[in-house]
């Protein structure tokens, strides 16, 4: 009699387990039944910032939903990237450059997620990653000349960065590792009030992404130096690539799209799916070009691959460098 007592209840507890797995299930194939939030953890003005807007606004169009952006900053990321670490595995969304997802874990001594347990969905795009100068400030007209500067006035040349634990601040580290030179370090939340500073000579120089500094140099009020791609771009095939005079260098900012833990596969699956849909339309590409961005999409296994990948060249540039945050 105890034992089929025991079967029952066990019967009816995996009954349960069942249901429960059916209705996130069931509710992962509605998705998306309602608003769809993006959470994005620097300002709005940079390319963090304008990237996922331009998908989300097509991903709006092709649902039938509406598909808003959060800015919740702060912390190097790690303000928004706690939010959806803790959020309902219900299709809330991370769109995020590398800081919180592949290089904070190896400068905070505490955080209170766990970037491994995010699950990947795909790597929109990337940008490489530039020197851009104030030309009121910095008279160097190549790379030899501004290391050349830098290393007569070491300490001296003030250089933003888009805060502590960014690609701009490690890009920065590494390039004073390579050509031994000495830069002020100058943190700010972000590539839109870093640039404003650079732009109005508050600060002398900065390695950014070329999504919106580009647009700045067109205009006459930055200058470009060099891109720290592997070699140069071909839409700027007359600005040399940094490599040039530092073999070996090279640097570019992504940004991906990730979920809560736990999220149902379902799910990442239909974003997944969204998103690769939109990186093939070709008026976002267009966009992107603008970004100087170039499309990656894929497969939710390969962006997983991928941040894996970023997480240990990240960890290594800091140890190299001794990159702490004070």
């Amino acid at each position: 009699m105890t034992l089929r007592k025991f079967v029952a209840c066990g019967a009816a507890m995996l009954w349960c387990v069942a249901a429960v797995f059916a209705a996130a299930d069931g509710h992962a194939q509605d998705y998306p039944a309602r608003v769809v939030k993006i959470i994005v953890p620097f300002p709005a003005g940079g390319t963090a910032d304008v990237m996922p807007r331009i998908l989300a606004e097509w991903l709006s169009r092709k649902w039938g939903r509406s598909v808003i952006i959060e800015n919740h900053t702060g912390a190097g990321g790690n303000i928004g990237a706690e939010i959806v670490a803790k959020s309902d595995p219900d299709g809330t969304l991370l769109a995020s450059p590398p800081p919180p997802l592949v290089i904070n874990q190896n400068l905070y001594p505490h955080l209170e997620f766990d970037p491994r347990e995010f699950v990947p969905i795909v790597v929109m795009a990337r940008v490489p990653n530039a020197l851009v100068v104030n030309p009121d400030k910095i008279a160097a007209s190549n790379i030899k000349e501004f290391i050349a500067y830098t290393q007569a006035n070491p300490g001296k040349v003030t250089d933003a960065t888009q805060g502590n634990g960014t690609t701009s601040q490690l890009t920065s580290e590494m390039f004073q590792m390579m050509a031994h030179v000495k830069l002020q370090n100058v943190p700010y939340r972000g590539s839109a009030p870093a640039l404003n500073d650079l732009v109005a000579g508050s600060v002398d120089c900065m390695f950014d992404n070329l999504g919106v500094s580009l647009q700045l140099v067109k205009a006459g009020r930055l200058k470009l130096l060099a891109v720290a791609s592997a070699q140069r771009m071909a839409s700027l095939s007359e600005v040399p690539a940094i490599a040039e005079s530092l073999p070996g260098f090279e640097s570019v900012t992504w940004y991906a799209v990730v979920a809560p833990p736990h999220t149902p596969a379902a799910i990442v699956d239909k974003v997944n799916g969204g998103m690769n849909e939109a990186l093939g339309d070709p008026e976002v590409q267009k966009r992107l070009a603008e970004l100087s961005a170039e499309p990656i999409g894929g497969t939710p296994q390969q962006a997983a691959t991928y941040l894996k990948v970023e997480a240990e060249r990240w960890k290594n540039v800091i140890t190299a460098a001794h990159v702490t945050l004070d």
